[in-house]
């Protein structure tokens, strides 16, 4: 592991715990910011009526609570094991004002997004807010828990809102990919469906045609009848003229 980046949160000075089989009775007991002491029995309760013991065990209990609410950094250095807690030391006016300060400069140098998602800003301004909590809580344990109920309900609703943009996302691109192959298949459609319609065109040019032929042919065809036709009848009515010339001629007495 490597030393942790700086960050907003004010922590102590880190100590070393030198055998690594220390590590695990460490994180079963409460850490504090002073390297720890050889391991006891059981911890001894304060006397009542010393105000120094009483102090410390105030001090103590905030440095629990501290631990509990932002746990101790840990990390591995040249074989040992280094654990560095929150800061439990009371926090000004001048304090707060650095931290602003000191914001500022953060977002500037690791150039923010002003405006927008953007996860260097939302994590600047979550070591701005877990040292709000630090302070807070030195002063008023109840109100550092208070906060840190507010501090895990804004990052479950982020985590909630991040999942639902991932998922839209997803769904988005799904449906691109759906429209795009039904985009295609709509194309090799038209394409079939314009093949289809150039061979029918060109079954029913044919036809027509055809049909063309067909009734030019009749209309000849019909023509020479209707000549035919009335040549026969115009041979008939001669015929017939001829014949009644020659009954009248025999009919009819001579003078």
């Amino acid at each position: 592991m490597i030393p942790p980046l700086e960050t907003l949160l004010k922590y102590d000075n880190p100590f070393v715990i030198s055998r690594t089989t220390d590590a695990k009775s460490a994180k079963r007991r409460p850490l504090s910011s002073s390297p720890p002491k050889k391991e006891q029995a059981s911890p001894v309760p304060p006397a009542p009526k010393a105000k120094s013991s009483q102090a410390d065990a105030k001090k103590q209990e905030n440095q629990d609570i501290l631990n509990s609410i932002l746990p101790p950094r840990e990390w591995v250095e040249d074989n040992q094991l280094y654990i560095q807690q929150v800061s439990s030391a009371v926090s000004t006016r001048a304090d707060v004002i650095h931290l602003e300060e000191l914001l500022d400069t953060k977002i500037q140098q690791r150039q923010a997004r002003e405006t927008g998602i953007c996860p260097i800003r939302r994590e600047l301004y979550s070591q701005c807010f877990d040292e709000l909590i630090r302070q807070v809580t030195i002063n008023c344990a109840e109100r550092g828990l208070l906060l840190l109920r507010v501090r895990d309900e804004i990052q479950m609703t982020l985590a909630a809102y991040q999942t639902l943009y991932e998922s839209s996302v997803a769904f988005g691109m799904r449906k691109a990919l759906q429209a795009e192959q039904g985009k295609s298949d709509m194309e090799k459609r038209i394409a079939d469906l314009e093949t289809e319609r150039a061979e029918l065109k060109k079954q029913l040019d044919e036809q027509r045609a055809k049909c063309d032929a067909i009734e030019k042919r009749e209309n000849e065809k019909r023509q020479v009848e209707e000549k035919k036709h009335n040549e026969e009848i115009q041979f008939l009515k001669t015929t017939n003229q001829q014949l009644k010339a020659q009954l009248e001629g025999i009919i009819t007495p001579k003078k």
